[in-house]
């Protein structure tokens, strides 16, 4: 077992223990359409969408799970789905006021709402921005007919350059653009142009992913021919360099931001950071004073969430000591700056000296940055990401 630095019966006034910043995911799981890449809990809307009951739940969900804030706020919120912006700004606001007065909000939280362009109504965007909700994430894709019709979006491209004009006008100069690549049939200009399509727009975050196969997806059971390995790899390489000289700075595996606007709600699940989850198939990653590190999911479908005679949450597990560091670094290791190695301690209780040996394996192979003040991959490492991790397992 891993040497510990505080032992778990620690009290919650211990200097050894420093909980970590706590976010709070909050997830709407309707979508107009399901889109047959997409593994993600979201289910086809009925025309009226049970908006009432469904913040009435949220609210008593969040309520069993006080006992984990510990006295902390919200450094962030970020509402994911499905499709958030189905909702109305009427229902949001009862849900952000209801939060607010559970747990309190940094003076700077980030509070971020998933869109899709087919969603967008200039009047409702701006009733979300003077709720608070100050970044938007916008589910792009493409901007290519061909490849939105493949990909089953309900919207085209027009709707999506239109999209980012109505954020900006509704007061959002905080916005990430969505876009994959890897597309079927898709070439290297293909990719450069929805990537340059995407920059004219301005968006102060890019979301550039490569799509892949999920199970329990339409195209994990009838799979659309994918470009093959060596153009994936020519469209990755084109891609990043045009997003660098634009000005976007790549800092986790498929985020690229321009200076000082890292999504922060991101960055604190990178880092290791708490997070609540609420809601139909929500996670969540807490944290004890006593040193403890406890995973939390809810019950998936929207029906048995609504149903209030059943429990909002369907499971949760405590890790062990063991499988904190390889958790911690699964996480870190996606970043491109890594982290200071002096996190780890702090983010799991765990002495730094349980990673040395695996650590000088990794760093023999090249995969892991020699530097004793970060816990970094190599240009090798952030290739084979996974095989870094190996070096990790419990």
């Amino acid at each position: 077992m891993p040497e510990l630095i505080f032992p778990a019966s620690a009290s919650a006034g211990s200097s050894l223990l420093q909980l970590p910043p706590l976010s709070l995911y909050i997830h709407i799981p309707w979508c107009v359409r399901k889109c047959p890449y997409c593994d993600f809990n979201s289910h086809t809307a009925d025309p009226v969408l049970p908006e009432e009951a469904y913040v009435d739940a949220l609210l008593a969900d969040l309520e069993q799970d006080l006992r984990h804030v510990h006295g902390r706020e919200l450094t962030s919120i970020f509402f994911g789905g499905g499709t958030p912006s189905l909702f109305s700004a009427k229902a949001l606001g009862r849900l952000l006021e209801g939060v607010e007065r559970r747990v309190p909000f940094a003076a700077d939280i980030e509070i971020t709402l998933e869109a899709n362009p087919g969603t967008f109504e200039q009047v409702k965007f701006a009733a979300y921005r003077s709720l608070g909700i100050n970044r938007l994430s916008i589910g792009v894709q493409s901007f290519q007919a061909a490849k939105l019709k493949a990909l089953g979006r309900i919207h085209d491209g027009d709707e999506a350059i239109r999209a980012a004009a109505m954020a900006r006008a509704a007061g959002f100069d905080n916005f990430n653009m969505d876009l994959m690549h890897g597309l079927p049939e898709q070439s290297i200009a293909d990719a450069l142009a929805d990537l340059r399509q995407a920059i004219e727009l301005g968006p102060t975050h890019v979301s550039w992913y490569q799509l892949t196969m999920e199970p329990n997806t339409v195209f994990w059971s009838q799979p659309p021919k994918l470009p093959e390995d060596d153009l994936l790899w020519d469209i990755q390489e084109a891609g990043q360099a045009l997003l660098a000289e634009q000005g976007y700075a790549q800092y986790e595996v498929s985020a690229y931001a321009q200076p000082g606007l890292r999504a922060r709600h991101n960055l604190n699940y990178w880092t290791f950071g708490d997070f609540l989850g609420i809601g139909a198939g929500a996670h969540g990653k807490l944290s004890s004073p006593a040193g403890q590190s406890l995973r939390t999911w809810k019950t998936r479908l929207p029906k048995d969430y609504l149903d209030r005679s059943k429990a909002f949450q369907a499971g949760e597990r405590l890790l062990s000591p063991a499988e904190l560091p390889f958790e911690f670094l699964m996480n870190g290791l996606r970043l491109n700056e890594g982290v200071a190695s002096q996190l780890f301690s702090q983010r799991t209780g765990v002495a730094l000296s349980a990673l040395s040996a695996a650590r000088a394996e990794a760093e023999a192979r090249g995969l892991l940055s020699s530097d004793p003040a970060r816990l970094v991959a190599t240009r090798q490492g952030q290739l084979f990401l996974n095989d870094l991790l190996q070096h990790f397992l419990p």
